[in-house]
């Protein structure tokens, strides 16, 4: 760990329903703070605790539909009340029907203006592949609420179509794709791989030093082959 006399303070906002985001957020606060950052911690909990997996394919078509039209899914009040001592605040949640999830839609209607205006925040999206319209999305909400959007981290499930998509929508419903003999050769594991866990450490690292150093967030190549998976 790089020893600073002013370490670089972080805030980690995030929802994680299926634990994909978290564990990229976990690899990401190793890397700043092997940099030298100190990370602070606030997870949004929903009101009513959300069940994954959804258990039924009917469930799973019917919370496509509601979060394709952005339905809010109300979250209990955060633990933090001020951001004003952080250098940036990290919001980060998975994409869900190509959209913010509803946990995140939740903050951002109730205490993005009061928490983050004024404020750098960097957003994180754990996605299937489709994330140009959430990334544009919170965006704009972001900059509604008054907060400075200067880059995005993007990582994006590492297997071909169609098997991605067929592989959430199964593992979403309860019957992961994964534990077929015959569909298992094609879509091994759900989520992201250990290397783009590795490259979110990776990130990490380089995330806290341009920090320390007051390297603008925006010149940063934080959405590489490896977090988006390109061949």
């Amino acid at each position: 760990m790089v020893e600073s006399v002013h370490a670089s303070k972080v805030l980690i906002i995030f929802f994680s329903l299926s634990g994909q985001t978290k564990g990229l957020l976990e690899n990401l606060a190793d890397g700043l703070k092997e940099s030298g950052a100190m990370v602070a911690w606030e997870r949004l909990e929903p009101e009513v605790r959300l069940r994954f997996p959804l258990g039924s394919f009917a469930k799973t078509i019917l919370m496509m539909l509601t979060t394709f039209f952005r339905q809010r899914v109300p979250i209990k009040p955060l633990s933090v009340s001020r951001t004003a001592g952080f250098d940036l605040c990290i919001l980060a949640g998975p994409t869900w029907s190509y959209n913010p999830s509803g946990p995140v839609l939740a903050f951002l209607d109730r205490d993005g203006n009061p928490l983050l205006q004024g404020r750098t925040v960097l957003p994180l999206i754990s996605c299937r592949g489709y994330w140009r319209l959430h990334w544009f999305g919170l965006r704009r909400l972001l900059k509604k609420c008054g907060a400075a959007v200067p880059n995005c981290l993007v990582f994006s499930h590492p297997h071909r179509e169609p098997w991605r998509t067929l592989g959430v929508f199964l593992q979403i419903a309860g019957k992961p794709l994964s534990r077929s003999t015959f569909w298992g050769r094609f879509y091994k594991r759900y989520g992201h791989s250990e290397r783009q866990f590795e490259e979110a450490r990776k990130l990490g690292v380089e995330l806290g030093q341009a920090l320390a150093a007051g390297t603008p967030l925006e010149t940063l190549n934080l959405r590489n082959k490896i977090a988006l998976n390109l061949h």
